[in-house]
C-alpha cells in the first residue's frame, strides 16, 4: 500500500499492530515499559541502549502515522504545483524533468509542508498520550494521563504550558528556516 495510507490509521491502533508483529510474533523488540524490568537506571551504554530499544515501538507508531499524513499532503501540494504556469514555462524552456521537479515543484510545495510539520507537533503529542498508555512507556503523555486521572491540575497546567512553549519555539525555528528554504522570503525592511 502507498505510504499515505498510514495516515488513515490511528496512532494507538498502529501501535498495537506493530507491537503484535515486532514484539510478540518476531520478538525483535520489547513489548512494554521504558526499560527492562530489574534494570537500574544509570548513565551507561547498556542502559541507554535498553531505553532506546524500548522507545522504538512507540516512536515508530507515531512517526509512521505522521509520515503518512505528510506524504498525503505533499502529494496534493505537488499535484497542485505541477499545474502552475511557471512549471509549464520551465517545461517549454526545455529544462530537464529532475530540475523542474526539484527546483520548481518541490521547492514551492515544501513551504506549506514545513508549516504543517511545525503545527502537527500538538497532534503528535495528543497521539503520544494513547501510545504511551498502550506501551506503558513513561513519557510526558503517560504523565499527563496520570495527572488527569488524579486531578492534578498544577501538573496538567505545567504540561500544557510546556507544550505551548514547545509549539511556539517550533514556530520560531520555522520562521528562521523559511528564508533558507525560499530566498524570496526576507524579514528585512522593504
Amino acid at each position: 500500500p502507498p505510504l499515505w495510507a498510514l495516515h488513515a490509521i490511528p496512532f494507538f491502533l498502529l501501535g498495537l499492530v506493530l507491537s503484535w508483529l515486532l514484539a510478540f510474533k518476531l520478538q525483535w523488540l520489547p513489548i512494554f515499559g521504558g526499560y527492562s524490568a530489574g534494570a537500574t537506571p544509570a548513565l551507561s551504554w547498556s542502559f541507554v541502549l535498553d531505553v532506546l530499544r524500548h522507545a522504538v515501538l512507540p516512536a515508530l507508531s507515531i512517526v509512521l502515522v505522521s509520515v503518512g499524513g505528510w506524504a498525503l499532503a505533499m502529494r496534493g501540494m505537488m499535484i497542485t504545483t505541477m499545474g502552475e504556469d511557471y512549471v509549464t514555462f520551465a517545461e517549454a524552456k526545455g529544462l530537464r524533468s529532475a530540475t523542474i521537479f526539484t527546483r520548481y515543484c518541490m521547492r514551492n510545495a515544501i513551504l506549506p509542508q514545513t508549516t504543517g510539520l511545525a503545527l502537527a507537533l500538538g497532534q503528535i503529542l495528543s497521539g503520544a498520550v494513547l501510545v504511551e498508555a498502550i506501551f506503558g512507556y513513561p513519557g510526558i503523555g503517560a504523565l499527563l494521563f496520570q495527572a488527569i486521572e488524579e486531578n492534578d491540575f498544577f501538573l496538567i497546567q505545567g504540561i500544557v504550558f510546556t507544550v505551548i512553549v514547545a509549539l511556539g519555539f517550533a514556530t520560531f525555528v520555522l520562521d528562521v528556516i523559511y528564508p533558507w528554504l525560499d530566498p524570496r522570503i526576507s524579514y528585512g525592511q522593504s
